[in-house]
């Protein structure tokens, strides 16, 4: 049978307090609703339609996927209401309801959940709860069958003390919705169209309500304000943490790590506190990741150091490199096996070669550095004349005193060396020593200025 997702986002989030839509708040710096998108896009549908209403234009340009529609509730008139706004849009055998601000469901139990459903069978996800406040109600026969739901404020005592509670989610025929969503009312304290009305009618129409829960009741957690949004930012961190340990990583502490992106590792990797893995982060075997670091869709080889509180940024680091601590690599930085990158050293858009060395308060821009190259502290590429980048050229074996300037476009050759503090504004011949300094003046006796 053929699947549709529809995924209703369409709510302002009062409690929110906040000019953006609710399902735009992130979840590891991802949008709620674009979690569900890919959690829904696991199943492979052959549709999948976000009906979205306060913020649109917003949440359409966040919210991306294939095969994605929209379908506009230009008035919230209920949860209902919503679904029928995407009818139009739905040829499928299979619908399925999911919400934008539900982010934490996983593909494995929607797998399961969907399998469920029959032309003659409606499936629906609840829940037990201790305290079930709050939350529509499970109602059941004395068979255990399900024959409705009834929400907290139409609920009578009796029913307010049911433990099993509905967590909206559902599934069921195309054909079953067409049937009854023209059916609905909204006579009840809420005056709206609630779409778990549609469990008495599948009841009368003779059909079986088959109920399914979660592993985990974050699964099914809903956000409504910032704490709830945080308290499920802290459950998405701790289930991917214990993901990484289970894979051979070990983690100092495994409530100080961020992951907001996709992380491959290898085994005997090491991550220290508070780390931000952001994007699309590899970490080869044994490489260790000091206190305090953000790593951003880069690439880092077997066995290479991140001292602490270091930035890598579009970054691809080899084998064995020494990083940090305090330094920042900028998109476009390659280093090969056993170079390092040391203290308040800055890089963008450079290649530093095989065993190359710059070790302190050093900044290199647009460069091709060499094997063995050492570059002293306090040296720049000066790349940039306020209109145009150009290049600098470091060959094999260079040697760059500190506090040097090298003004592009220039070359040092093999071998060469620049004697420190030099401003080196033309190329440095193959193993020749350049000094580009003013001459030093010493003034024998000279009177300090005193306080008048």
């Amino acid at each position: 049978m053929t699947l549709a997702v529809v995924i209703l986002a369409a709510g302002k989030g009062t409690r929110m307090k906040s000019a953006m839509p609710k399902v735009l708040h992130p979840i590891a710096g991802r949008p709620m609703a674009q979690h569900v998108v890919d959690a829904a896009a696991a199943l492979s549908p052959a549709n999948t339609v976000v009906v979205y209403g306060h913020g649109g234009d917003q949440v359409r340009a966040a919210v991306t996927g294939e095969r994605l529609q929209w379908a506009e509730q230009a008035e919230q008139l209920g949860t209902g209401h919503a679904v029928a706004q995407a009818l139009p849009h739905l040829n499928e055998d299979v619908v399925l309801v999911l919400y934008g601000d539900v982010p934490l469901i996983r593909p494995d139990t929607l797998r399961d959940f969907v399998a469920r459903v029959t032309d003659r069978t409606l499936a629906l996800m609840t829940l037990e709860l201790d305290d079930p406040a709050g939350y529509g109600r499970i109602v059941r026969d004395e068979q255990g069958q399900v024959t409705r739901i009834v929400e907290q404020k139409d609920a009578s005592d009796e029913q307010k003390r049911i433990r099993e509670i509905n967590t909206g989610i559902l599934a069921c025929s195309r054909r079953f919705l067409n049937d009854s969503l023209p059916k609905l009312s909204n006579r009840n304290a809420q005056g709206e169209y609630y779409l778990t009305d549609l469990i008495a009618m599948a009841v009368e129409a003779g059909m079986e309500v088959v109920t399914e829960q979660p592993a985990h009741a974050w699964e099914v957690d809903g956000v409504n304000d910032r704490v709830q949004l945080a308290r499920l930012e802290r459950v998405y961190q701790r289930v991917r943490a214990e993901a990484l340990m289970r894979d051979g990583v070990t983690l100092l502490d495994p409530a100080r790590l961020d992951i907001r992106g996709q992380v491959t590792t290898g085994t005997d990797v090491t991550i220290d506190v508070n780390v931000v893995l952001e994007g699309r982060v590899t970490l080869g075997e044994g490489v260790r990741i000091g206190p305090n670091c953000v790593i951003r869709d880069a690439s880092i080889g077997a066995g290479t150091v991140v001292e602490a509180n270091s930035v890598i940024d579009g970054a691809e680091v080899g084998e064995e490199c020494n990083v940090g601590p305090f330094a920042r690599l900028r998109p476009g930085t390659e280093l090969a096996a056993r170079a390092r990158v040391g203290n308040f050293v800055e890089t963008k858009k450079s290649r530093i070669g095989e065993g190359s060395k710059i070790n302190h308060l050093t900044y290199i821009g647009d460069s091709r550095i060499g094997k063995g190259v050492n570059v002293g502290a306090g040296t720049i590429t000066c790349n940039y004349d306020g209109v145009n980048k150009f290049q600098t050229v470091f060959k094999d074996g260079a040697f760059i005193g500190s506090n040097s300037s090298l003004v592009a476009p220039v070359t040092i050759g093999e071998n060469a060396t620049v004697g420190a503090g030099s401003v080196v504004t033309k190329d440095v011949p193959d193993n020749g020593l350049t000094v580009a300094r003013a001459k030093q003046r010493n003034i024998e006796n000279w009177p300090r200025p005193g306080k008048k």
